[in-house]
């Protein structure tokens, strides 16, 4: 972690704040819409009414699952910032260049071998979007 500057490191750690604010909130929201959803499912008789219910209910799980597991990253780059390998590629221990972790702060790989890791995992990481 040595190669960023204070000040990167500072305004990598306010983009994390930022979108962890951000998710929280969508959280938030998607677990109320989620609740209104709920209630139609079980109160409508309407079979329609009641297949779009639960197909909301669904795709909003689906938007649960993405955001917790994007703040679970977020929160692991912060677990990595204060154990001193935050910027370290998880897999060839190189530094991750500060321009992609600008655009990605929780990286854990440099590009090529997130790229290597995506080809070789691909199923486990087919639907996730992080």
């Amino acid at each position: 972690m040595a190669y960023l500057s204070d000040e990167q490191l500072a305004h990598l750690k306010q983009l994390l704040d930022e979108r962890e604010q951000v998710l929280r909130a969508d959280l938030l929201r998607e677990v109320n819409e989620k609740d209104e959803y709920m209630e139609v499912a079980t109160e409508i008789p309407d079979p329609g009414d009641s297949s779009f219910a639960n197909l909301a209910v669904d795709l909003g799980n689906a938007a649960v699952t993405r955001d917790l597991t994007e703040l679970r990253a977020v929160e692991a780059a912060r677990r990595r910032m204060e154990n001193g390998v935050y910027g370290v590629c998880v897999s060839c221990e190189s530094e991750i260049p500060y321009e992609r972790l600008k655009v990605q702060p929780t990286a854990e790989r440099c590009a090529p071998c997130q790229e290597h890791y995506e080809k070789t995992h691909g199923d486990a990481l087919r639907g996730n979007t992080m």
